[in-house]
């Protein structure tokens, strides 16, 4: 049987990766797995950047809009579902694409993820409560207390990670870094990680522009019929928080907008970090000529249509 490739297609928000997964799905004539766990909900498609209509057109995508805000949906869940997708493709197709920016789900379905022990839904939701009525500051300092190890790794500032850790931690009694770097099941195809890039200033105006367009689409409308719903876990995120300040009373819309975009910058700063900690990613600038890029898949493993 012939080898079976992921090419994977990652970089910070709003640096184009669907045009190129979509240009590199048509020339290799294959489909796109989605990695951006933002747009995996259906009733969430302005402030998540979902592919619009004629881009999804252009090459089929999966893991689009597939699940409720209102179901649970963790990382172990998309790993399972992704890898029994990849079975299916890889009996049509020697190549499929994988673009998003949520760097941990690209890892559990590239490598796989450690097994952590099941944690029981009050858990959760009493962790979300404090949240809610103490702020993220009381999660920092109880992560800080119950994994040290942990704490100096995790991104503080992310609400979900804060609380996926500390649920392990309290169901187990052990420290979540106990967990972690575990034997990793082995795939049955390879990887091959493209990145994009460019300069910060571009970067952050690429952002600025994409919330101003959010902003023409519709996005407080969207975060309006949403309001009601604005404690789910799938809505603590940016783009839909800060509007909901703004419904509650407590900034300006102006205002919100601006948090928009600069919560947006610091987004992309951090997954940023994430994909340098990651050697196996080439680099192309963000206007790179798809063509190169073939040529890079080619020399590599081969590139030829399926």
């Amino acid at each position: 049987m012939s080898k079976k490739h992921l090419i994977t297609v990652s970089g910070p928000t709003a640096i184009g990766k669907t045009a190129m997964a979509i240009a590199l799905a048509q020339h290799l004539n294959t489909e796109i797995i989605s990695s951006d766990s933002r747009q995996f909900f259906k009733e969430m498609t302005i402030g998540t950047a979902v592919p619009d209509a004629e881009e999804l057109q252009a090459a089929k995508h999966h893991f689009i809009q597939h699940i409720s805000i209102h179901d649970p949906y963790t990382v172990g869940d998309f790993e399972k579902d992704a890898l029994g997708c990849l079975e299916h493709l890889f009996k049509k197709h020697d190549y499929v694409i994988m673009a998003g920016g949520s760097g941990l789900y690209a890892d559990a379905l590239i490598k796989g993820i450690d097994a952590f022990p099941e944690v029981d839904a009050s858990v959760r939701e009493a962790l979300n409560t404090q949240f809610r009525e103490k702020g993220i500051q009381s999660l920092q300092q109880l992560l800080l207390e119950k994994d040290p190890v942990y704490y100096e790794k995790v991104d503080i500032h992310n609400p979900h990670r804060l609380i996926r850790a500390l649920e392990i931690c309290i169901a187990s009694g052990k420290p979540y870094s106990s967990f972690l770097n575990q034997p990793k099941p082995d795939r049955p195809f390879t990887t091959l990680k493209i990145g994009l890039n460019a300069s910060r200033e571009l970067i952050y105006k690429r952002i600025n522009d994409r919330v101003d367009k959010m902003m023409e689409a519709g996005l407080l409308e969207e975060a309006k019929q949403l309001y009601p719903y604005k404690d789910l876990n799938a809505l603590q995120t940016v783009g839909y928080k800060e509007i909901f300040d703004h419904l509650d009373g407590h900034v300006s819309l102006d205002h919100a907008v601006e948090e928009i975009k600069k919560n947006t910058r610091r987004f992309a700063k951090r997954q940023l970090t994430w994909y340098r900690k990651d050697p196996e990613i080439t680099w192309f600038d963000y206007d790179a000529d798809p063509q190169d890029v073939f040529a890079f898949i080619k020399k590599e493993v081969g590139g030829g249509e399926s």
